[in-house]
């Protein structure tokens, strides 16, 4: 067959990326064709995203697209991370720069929640984990605070729905991103409106929800004037990033599945995919979150504060004249003494400290460890912290899903982090298989093959992905158990939870 060009629009809470797909009906080949920074502004005392600098640098993007392939770009596709949201005027008007998830607004919120609504119900009408940063509280506190914004909001458009309808005028929620809000009926896959409506909360600015696959239309005639693009197709794909990375895990799908993903990236979601949301009253207790994917599948996952904890460390390294770079920091971490100091990545300190190196020494001196002073230290601190993370969430999930894991799948940007893969391996006591590190992107494009019939199932979709992807394989390493079994014990401690063996 002839070789398609299909466009994925991938935005993180670090970057964004416009990237192009070549698919040959076997294979894909990805291109970047644009790279631009992200991130919260501070403005007024609030954090915020910059969303008409991010449409601008898409829309450059697409220009590039344009001049490199021409009128052999066949759709674009957008994914984004969860949560964040705008609200639009009838006339089109953005309300308000969006606020990022990480805005102080919403402390408070959850506890104030719960008076009112008890956390049972709640979890029954949404299946999602409780954190503070969740869109709900966002709401709340955004209404408590501005109802006047509300009253004049037609639609209310999660961060990846606002992208299309810049690309394409349609004002339509899709469902994956939909259920990161905690607000998203798992079993009748609706808006949870008797939940909003207990809590005062509006509703006539919800707008349909769709699936991911669902062909919007086609780029507005502006768009396609001023990037070249012409009219093209504006397809969804899983618009929250992890759905399309998990989409894009490369199983073989062999009965019963018996493997787990950590998609790594500025957060990493911990989980497995099931048939049917898990609304259990452990489910509840274990705080765990169902997510909607691809195919009527589902992401029951935890959320665990990833590698952010490099990046703010990274950054302050910089701003004090230190090492900025990556690889080197990684080497510099390999070389450091092993399990020597731990944190709790899910401790609210972290979530947007000024200064996250600080914030680890005072964990790490409160609970009486030894203090991290250099950079390798540090950095090898948080890698092997989030290794026992996942250890402990990946039994959990497995105590839930009633079948053992057998191999933990770790794709995104940071699968390319091959000491965190050997970390998780040893932390686990399972193989890691690690890529592709663009399940995200893939994910998202393969979506739109498959909408314009050129795959059909999701086994397809990841059978594409294995031919198109680099994995390595990292088994644990030999004579390390006692090693690792001391350290999950300190570390469940340390977090002050009970240890169990998955």
């Amino acid at each position: 067959m002839a070789e398609q060009i299909l466009l994925g629009i991938d935005l993180g809470a670090e970057s964004g990326r416009v990237m192009a797909g070549r698919w040959d009906g076997s294979r894909l080949l990805l291109e970047e064709l644009h790279r631009f920074p992200n991130g919260p502004v501070e403005l007024a005392g609030t954090l915020r995203w910059d969303a008409p600098r991010l449409w601008q640098e898409i829309q450059h993007g697409l220009g590039l697209a344009a001049r490199r392939f021409g009128r052999q770009v066949e759709s674009v596709g957008v994914d984004t991370w969860g949560l964040d949201y705008v609200l639009l005027s009838q006339s089109g008007e953005l309300l308000g720069l969006p606020f990022c998830y990480r805005d102080t607004r919403t402390r408070g919120h959850l506890a104030e929640t719960l008076h009112r609504v008890p956390r049972a119900e709640i979890f029954a009408a949404t299946g999602a984990q409780f954190l503070e940063i969740n869109t709900l509280y966002q709401w709340c506190a955004h209404h408590a605070a501005s109802p006047e914004v509300f009253q004049a909001a037609d639609t209310f458009l999660m961060m990846p729905d606002w992208l299309n309808w810049c690309l394409s005028g349609s004002r339509v929620a899709e469902f994956t991103d939909a259920t990161t809000t905690q607000f998203c009926d798992p079993i009748r896959r609706t808006w949870s409106v008797e939940l909003l409506q207990r809590l005062g909360l509006p509703m006539h600015c919800l707008p349909e929800l769709v699936p991911p696959g669902t062909k919007l239309g086609d780029l507005r005639r502006s768009v396609g004037a001023a990037t070249g693009l012409g009219s093209l197709p504006v397809i969804v794909p899983a618009t929250h990033d992890t759905g399309s990375a998990v989409a894009a895990v490369p199983v073989a799908e062999t009965g019963r599945p018996n493997w787990a993903y950590i998609s790594s990236g500025t957060w990493s979601l911990v989980g497995i995919e099931t048939g049917a949301p898990l609304l259990s009253a452990r489910a509840l207790e274990l705080n765990v979150t169902n997510e909607g994917g691809v195919d009527g599948t589902w992401r029951v996952l935890k959320n665990v504060m990833g590698l952010w904890l490099v990046q703010r460390c990274r950054q302050a390294f910089a701003d004090r004249g230190g090492t900025a770079d990556y690889a080197r920091l990684t080497e510099l971490a390999a070389a450091a003494p092993a399990l020597r100091s731990l944190v709790d990545p899910d401790d609210p300190r972290f979530l947007n400290p000024s200064d996250m190196p600080a914030a680890m020494q005072a964990f790490c001196r409160e609970t009486s460890q030894p203090v991290p002073a250099d950079e390798g230290s540090l950095i090898r601190c948080a890698l092997e912290s989030l290794a026992l993370k996942y250890a402990e969430v990946l039994t959990e999930i497995a105590e839930l899903g009633g079948e053992p894991i057998g191999v933990v799948h770790m794709v995104g940007g940071g699968s390319k982090n091959s000491l965190l893969n050997q970390l998780t391996a040893d932390a686990c006591r399972r193989p890691v298989i690690a890529g592709p590190a663009e399940a995200t992107v893939m994910g998202n494009i393969l979506m739109q093959a498959r909408t314009l019939g050129e795959l059909g199932s999701l086994p397809e979709l990841r059978a594409a992905v294995r031919a198109s992807g680099e994995m390595s394989r990292f088994e644990p390493t030999a004579g390390s158990v006692e090693m690792w079994a001391e350290a999950r014990q300190r570390f469940a401690r340390l977090c002050r939870r009970p240890v169990k063996i998955m």
